[in-house]
């Protein structure tokens, strides 16, 4: 067994090539926190040098100015699940710009360095701890280590009365940083409630999905997401918790750190086992959940939630159903993810839900565009031309 950029695969003897343990039904591990040290490039020094040409005698200055030095930008994308390829290398550092040369030549720009993480991560900045962004979308970015300014050449400190300066500067230094990268699962919908009430079952029969399902409660440890289509071009995207216990709002169990992934959430889908492996009440598990759910410190209690009882093949499953309806006062499902029953009312219900948040989130953010003034163009924060230390070359005895 061989780990490689934190993927593990099985080997054989011989020429056999390695072989990834997912084949296997092995899954590589889920990271969702990591800390990294960022450094943008340093700029580019400027060069100090003379036209020398036959024929042209008194050439003058021609020393270029250095490239720019890269920058490290964090960018979301939908191709990364989570911060597990991160786990490895903590010191990202972008390329310096190159120095200037000679006949006015300015030096390259370094190429920028570009961490790819998934939607939903929130970059913060670990000595201050103030967030940086929070990339929500596939595209965001964010600069976190910005590169230097390249320094300027003898050429740009010629005057009428310094007609053979030797002076140039240095390459500006890069940003450097620690920065914290915490992720929160993006999904239209999140399913809780307590260990072993049928979440990871129930995402694996709506979707393709493939959650690990055994009969022992805290089988699911990370989130898993799966999207459930509803025609050709529309669905929504379901992510299976990790059950919660009483005490979950205060860190107990691991608390914390699932509860969290919940935020991002528009619609809760509340799962209640009809008979405990504990043997405790289902409504007071349920009431449970929420207690959790509403002291997290976070509007989590003020989501919109749909509540089923799971396991509808087991015997009393309807009268648990029925005794929860008549102890909220509201429609409270009953599904089956072995039998079907009732998974069709169930996303049928989710896509109408979902679709009016979505239509009540689109209003709000045309109402905060048409209050949103830009900015005028004549203000400027920062002077690309601030000074930087000057140089200076010692003297030749003589110029031709």
């Amino acid at each position: 067994m061989i780990c490689y950029n934190n993927f593990w695969f099985l080997s054989g003897h011989g020429t056999e090539q390695l072989r990834p343990l997912t084949e296997f039904g092995y899954l590589t591990m889920f990271v969702d926190r990591v800390e990294l040290f960022v450094k943008g490039g340093d700029g580019g020094r400027g060069m100090c040098s003379f036209r020398r040409e036959k024929y042209v005698p008194k050439g003058g200055p021609d020393g270029g100015n250095g490239g720019h030095g890269g920058n490290v930008i964090i960018r979301a994308d939908t191709n990364a699940d989570n911060l597990s390829p991160l786990v490895h290398k903590k010191h990202w550092r972008a390329k310096s710009g190159a120095p200037g040369d000679t006949a006015l030549s300015t030096g390259a720009d370094a190429k920028d360095m570009i961490i790819l993480v998934p939607p939903g991560t929130i970059v913060r900045d670990r000595e201050r701890g103030n967030i940086l962004k929070d990339l929500i979308e596939h595209g965001d970015e964010v600069t976190v280590g910005r590169g230097g300014r390249g320094g300027r050449g003898n050429k740009h400190f010629a005057s009428a009365t310094n007609r053979t300066p030797r002076q140039f500067e240095p390459g500006e230094e890069g940003e450097e940083r620690w920065i914290s990268l915490e992720l929160k699962v993006i999904a239209d919908v999140g399913l809780v409630g307590f260990p072993n009430a049928g979440k990871s079952t129930l995402l694996s029969r709506l979707s393709r999905a493939t959650p690990e399902i055994a009969d022992y409660p805290f089988t699911t440890k990370h989130p898993n997401l799966g999207i459930v289509t509803l025609g050709h071009d529309n669905g929504f995207v379901i992510a299976d918790l990790p059950g919660l216990i009483e005490g979950a709002s205060l860190g107990i169990g691991l608390g914390h750190e699932f509860l969290r992934h919940v935020e991002r959430t528009r619609l809760i889908v509340h799962l209640i086992e009809p008979q405990p492996l504990d043997g405790t009440d289902p409504i007071a598990n349920y009431h449970t959940i929420r207690h959790e759910l509403t002291t997290y410190g976070v509007a989590l209690g003020e989501k919109l939630e749909i509540v089923c009882v799971s396991k509808a093949e087991l015997t009393g499953s309807e009268e648990v159903r029925a005794g929860l309806e008549r102890d909220l006062c509201r429609e409270v499902l009953l599904i089956s993810s072995v039998t079907g029953q009732g998974l069709s009312v169930l996303v049928g219900k989710i896509a109408l839900c979902i679709e009016e948040i979505r239509r009540a989130e689109k209003t709000i953010k045309e109402k905060v565009k048409r209050t949103t003034f830009p900015l005028e163009k004549a203000i400027r924060i920062g002077d690309e031309h601030a000074e930087l230390p000057v140089l200076e070359t010692a003297p030749a005895e003589e110029v031709t």
